[in-house]
């Protein structure tokens, strides 16, 4: 499976959980998220993935999709989430759009 999608595929997606993972610093600097994206802690990954369905996609971001948006996703692929993040993240997003 990809580990990635891109914003256009995002749009085609049917019901995502959509994730903003955004480090608090960088949330804080620019606050505005994807429409319906519910926000988590990057460090708190352990404590909040078993939450997330596993019939599901679920799509997390974070500013470019770099070294955050990886290492979450490697805790959510171990859990068995059906996880992927944003290609160039929210900044490729908000090009998108």
């Amino acid at each position: 499976m990809e580990r990635t999608v891109t914003p256009k595929e995002l749009k085609h997606l049917a019901n995502p959980v959509i994730i903003d993972v955004r480090r608090e610093a960088d949330f804080t600097a620019e606050p505005g998220m994807i429409d319906g994206a519910i926000r988590r802690l990057p460090a708190e990954v352990s404590s909040w993935a078993n939450e997330l369905p596993k019939d599901r996609d679920v799509v997390i971001y974070c500013v470019r999709g770099g070294s955050v948006s990886n290492s979450v996703l490697d805790v959510l692929l171990d859990k068995g989430v059906n996880a992927r993040f944003i290609e160039g993240g929210i900044e490729a997003w908000k090009k998108d759009r």
